[in-house]
């Protein structure tokens, strides 16, 4: 895995995907930026006191408050965005790192920006559902941090593996070395939450993910191809 993550940062300064990277920040830029203008929006709307004083606090601890939501909730909001940049992207990284590789299954634009929409309205869902449970843990971080990366690394593991291995894998086979290898790409996708969580580096996250989880379908098709054979 860390491989996988060291070949993904150094893909960054390919050419190929240079471009990508820039439509990848700016995208990722405006979807933030709406999450903040939405949450603040709403919490203006939520005037519950009548004196100016309260308000203005409340306003003031509704904007850190609508940041950190924002923040919460772009891991999730940003995947309905990947569609536009995964398959430049894994062609860039197969280009460099795998020249042997057959045509993949190519989805069509379409199909892959249903998948996201489909996989942030979950995420989105699920995290709202689990704020109540963030609030609540707040003044114990280790519990509340474990709650966010548990949820969220699940989901995005499994929706950033699926998405890529549909361009390698028959239905059957994405889901059989999805179980046998769950824990890692619990891993992968836990990892893909933190840096969807750091200020700045977020912004790179759709492309950089991308890039590091093609490594990781190809090496767990490797070890797949090769666990029979040596089992036996």
């Amino acid at each position: 895995m860390f491989s996988a993550i060291a070949k993904a940062v150094h893909q960054l300064a390919d050419p190929a995907t240079r471009k990508i990277l820039w439509r990848s920040f700016f995208a990722s830029a405006a979807v933030f930026v709406v999450l903040i203008v939405a949450a603040e929006w709403l919490i203006a709307k939520l005037r519950l006191f009548d004196w100016a004083a309260l308000n203005w606090t409340a306003d003031m601890l509704g904007g850190i408050g609508a940041f950190f939501l924002a923040l919460v909730l772009f891991p999730s909001v940003v995947a309905a965005v990947l569609g536009f940049f995964v398959e430049d992207v894994a062609a860039a990284v197969e280009a460099k790192y795998y020249p042997g590789l057959p045509p993949p299954r190519v989805q069509a634009l379409s199909e892959a920006i249903v998948s996201g929409l489909r996989f942030a309205g979950v995420a989105i869902g699920l995290n709202l559902l689990a704020l109540p449970f963030y609030a609540i843990f707040i003044l114990v971080p280790p519990v509340n941090l474990l709650l966010f990366y548990g949820l969220n690394g699940y989901l995005l593991g499994r929706e950033y593996y699926e998405l890529l291995a549909a361009r390698r894998m028959a239905p059957e086979s994405i889901e059989a070395v999805r179980h046998v290898f769950a824990g890692r790409l619990f891993l992968a996708g836990t990892l893909i939450t933190f840096l969807s969580t750091v200020p700045f580096a977020n912004l790179l996250t759709p492309v950089l993910a991308t890039a590091f989880m093609v490594h990781m379908v190809e090496g767990l098709r490797g070890e797949a191809a090769v666990r029979p054979k040596a089992s036996r």
